[in-house]
């Protein structure tokens, strides 16, 4: 079953004599598209994007729950994780170290698309009565493509998307990699029990919603992306004689020409198959934490939203791949998952092996916990927001993580790979459809900062909350 669902998604076509997956194109379009039409964002918007971070704008009375440092934190708890552990060392075994390059090029773009899809998560939010509200591709793609007179077009999209997205609720990859630094580390071979003790932890915090989780996540990810940032700064530093070799070998194998055009496009698919499990640009997901966040300003949270692709994988899976590639762990044999990041890094600090467990298993909780506000947003979207439906879906949610730790490495990628990349098809579609009216909600933006109509927030003057 797991390989005929990954055949028919990752179906391939011929390109250049080669078999692509067509999937793969459909993903890195849309990135380049606007990057450009947008007119490098990414790059233009970096420090406003820091200002608007740090509060300078901040408006404690606009809509919302949170604030937008807390919807960065927990959209950032889903993707700054074991996307940039475990999935960098398996793109390395599976496509080489150039796999690695084309993942950070990818990051880059895709920081443009993650800025579209929560500008528009932001700005076709739901609001309810009680001051919460309901966001993500199932909202903006109904409502957004209604305001253009698409109501049909948007009610197909948005159920789409829900129902391809109800399947993602399956965090399997967390549990079975974080299973795998823990049994190696411990000797511990206990796959059900492991997922048993983790589904517990998840089913404490999951009861608090967005709130709960924010204040969870806020303070679990500076931590463990702090601990793991520096280790891989120590290595990295005390082998810095090697790093021109390391970025040189990547850079190769990323094109190598004497391999052919098959080669190249070998390592391409397996970086953007693992970029976009570590940045989620383009699955929508990351959309319905931003939805959350106190702001009168789409754009804005959109800014804030363009960093996560830089932080989780221009950034920390970049680091991640130097440490691979200085120590020679790529070259180990055996070494195909979360296994290989990990003898990188004993290989210089001793001992780090069972650190990393603690942090692997943490990353794994924050992850799970985040997929856990995503996943019941959209079982509400589907199912009804009932009392009974609320309680069957964190019972699904937390039972379902249990046996993650019994799969095999490729059975779980090859899952959620599949289910990733078929929520990508309705909302990428959706974010074409509006990307006009992005633009000039972009142009509006800035329009209105330039000219002092959107103020500081030492400028503000108190106002109820609409």
């Amino acid at each position: 079953m797991i390989d005929g669902l990954s055949g028919a998604v990752f179906y391939k076509i011929s390109l250049f004599g080669t078999p692509v997956e067509l999937i793969v194109i459909w993903m890195a379009a849309p990135m380049l598209f606007l990057t450009v039409y947008f007119g490098f964002i990414n790059l233009r918007s970096f420090k406003l994007a820091g200002r608007i971070l740090k509060g300078q704008y901040r408006d404690d009375n606009a809509p919302g729950e949170v604030t937008q440092f807390q919807a960065l934190s927990t959209a950032l708890s889903g993707t700054v994780g074991l996307g940039n552990i475990a999935g960098v060392a398996i793109a390395i075994a599976m496509g080489g170290p150039g796999a690695a390059f084309w993942m950070t090029v990818i990051g880059f773009f895709a920081m443009t698309l993650k800025f579209a899809e929560c500008t528009l998560g932001v700005k076709y939010r739901k609001h309810h009565e009680d001051g919460t509200v309901s966001g993500g591709p199932m909202y903006y793609l109904g409502r957004g493509l209604a305001a253009r007179g698409w109501k049909k077009t948007g009610v197909v999209l948005a159920w789409s998307y829900a129902l391809f997205a109800i399947p993602s609720l399956l965090q399997i990859a967390q549990v079975n990699q974080s299973y795998s630094q823990f049994s190696a580390v411990t000797g511990i071979d206990a796959p059900w029990l492991f997922g048993i003790v983790l589904a517990g932890l998840v089913a404490v915090v999951i009861v608090g919603g967005i709130s709960k989780i924010a204040s969870v996540t806020v303070k679990l990810v500076p931590l463990m992306a702090a601990l793991y940032i520096g280790a891989a700064l120590f290595i990295i530093l005390s082998n810095a004689a090697q790093i021109p070799d390391a970025l040189a070998l990547i850079i190769r194998e990323a094109w190598k020409p004497e391999a052919g055009i098959g080669a190249i496009i070998g390592a391409f698919v397996w970086g953007m198959r693992r970029a976009v499990y570590s940045t989620e640009a383009g699955l929508g997901s990351a959309t319905i934490a931003h939805a959350a966040a106190k702001t009168r300003e789409p754009v804005s949270e959109g800014m804030v939203a363009l960093l996560e692709p830089f932080i989780d994988t221009v950034v920390i899976s970049s680091m991640t791949a130097l440490v691979i590639v200085v120590t020679g762990a790529w070259q180990v044999e055996g070494l195909t998952d979360i296994q290989m990041t990990s003898w990188a890094f004993n290989s210089v600090i001793d001992g780090f092996d069972m650190v990393l467990a603690v942090a692997v298993v943490l990353f794994a909780y924050s992850t799970i916990i985040s997929w856990g506000y995503y996943s019941s947003k959209i079982w509400a979207f589907v199912f009804g927001s009932s009392r009974t439906s609320n309680t069957l879906f964190k019972v699904v949610y937390v039972v379902a993580l249990i046996p993650g730790g019994v799969f095999t490495v490729s059975q779980v990628f090859d899952i959620m790979d599949s289910f990733f990349f078929l929520m990508a098809v309705p909302n990428i579609i959706g974010i074409y459809l509006m990307a006009g009216e992005l633009k000039r909600d972009i142009k509006s933006y800035h329009a209105r900062l330039e000219s002092g109509e959107i103020k500081r927030a030492d400028q503000m003057v108190e106002t109820p909350a609409q």
